[in-house]
């Protein structure tokens, strides 16, 4: 048996221990990790910069930015627990698995469509269209439209270029691949029209691959959402308000200025796979300072789904039951007391 003072010397360093731990910086104590998934688009610069930059580091988190296919490959990724956070496109398929008890938890916006022009997600026509008298709207009826998938964003945005000039997806002939695969399509005479995002839309530009048809059919749209795995959200909140802190960190800087930093454009390139030169002269989206979520714009693109016939309920989605605002006011609570 420990005599009275040999039990006081172990209590009295376990003690001690202790508190060394809890004063060593973030960066000597196991950080927690999160596996992110993202596409290779200039809308998710706020991560490549968050990671490079070490924000995710000075909140305290070891983050994996991992490539991804495209917004159903998250939501169920997700949702089965294989990765713990990502960011997709609002769409049918979101919208129906949040009817059907989705264990996915929204926490922020990822990036809006901006109110003016150039837009950094065009609706372009392709060069060998154009000389074949391909100069309006109404002149896809019946041509082959790429769109990166039948059930999110692209889809939407297709749909809105299209009213313009009195079509609807119904009227063409609708291609789903992605935006990378839209220059080959172009040049191969594959595609005669189609949707696009920065930097590709100015790739195709550069390459005289493509045109900019239509600019100004999704102005101020929500254009996708940061999510987690809900079991993850609710037993790590903490870990989920720093990651947002480190997203808000660098989101505020590029939306102030950031984009003409050299530092930056390094960054994105390396992401992206597009040359500095290019990004500068690309179009950006926005996002709201907060980083919520205009509810009001949501609602559009699922009335939108349900006039197509692919949503699985009536009446409008409770997306307060999956929307943690509570997380994204603590994270920028955090971020003001840095």
């Amino acid at each position: 048996m420990l005599s009275v003072n040999r039990r006081d010397f172990l209590a009295a360093a376990a003690a001690a221990t202790l508190t060394l731990s809890l004063a060593l910086p973030a960066g000597a104590q196991e950080k927690p990790q999160i596996e992110f998934l993202y596409s290779p688009f200039a809308d998710y610069a706020p991560f490549f910069v968050a990671k490079e930059l070490g924000y995710f580091d000075e909140f305290g988190l070891d983050v994996t930015l991992s490539p991804k296919s495209g917004t159903a490959e998250t939501i169920q990724l997700l949702a089965s627990g294989n990765v713990v956070s990502g960011a997709a496109t609002w769409g049918a398929g979101l919208f129906n698995s949040i009817h059907s008890g989705a264990t996915v938890t929204i926490v922020a916006t990822l990036a809006k469509m901006p109110d003016t022009v150039p837009s950094p997600s065009p609706f372009m026509v392709s060069e060998q269209a154009w000389q074949a008298g391909i100069r309006e709207v109404k002149d896809l009826k019946g041509k082959r439209v790429g769109i990166p998938g039948p059930g999110g964003f692209g889809l939407y945005s297709v749909a809105k270029a299209l009213e313009k000039g009195g079509l609807t997806v119904d009227d063409v002939e609708a291609v789903y691949l992605p935006p990378p695969a839209t220059a080959a399509a172009f040049a191969n005479g594959g595609l005669e029209a189609g949707w696009s995002i920065e930097p590709f839309a100015l790739q195709l530009e550069k390459e005289g691959l493509g045109r900019r048809l239509v600019e100004d059919h999704t102005f101020g749209t929500e254009l996708g959402f940061i999510a987690f795995n809900n079991e993850f959200a609710k037993e790590n909140e903490d870990t989920v308000v720093n990651f947002l802190a480190a997203f808000l960190k660098a989101a505020r800087q590029l939306d102030n200025g950031g984009w003409k930093d050299d530092r930056i454009l390094d960054i994105v390139s390396k992401y992206t796979g597009t040359e500095k030169e290019i990004l500068k002269g690309i179009a950006y989206t926005i996002r709201s300072e907060d980083g919520s979520i205009d509810l009001a714009s949501v609602r559009e693109q699922e009335e939108f789904f349900r006039a197509q016939g692919a949503l699985e309920y009536e009446g409008p989605i409770d997306i307060d039951s999956v929307y943690r605002k509570d997380l994204l006011e603590k994270a920028n609570a955090r971020l003001a007391g840095q």
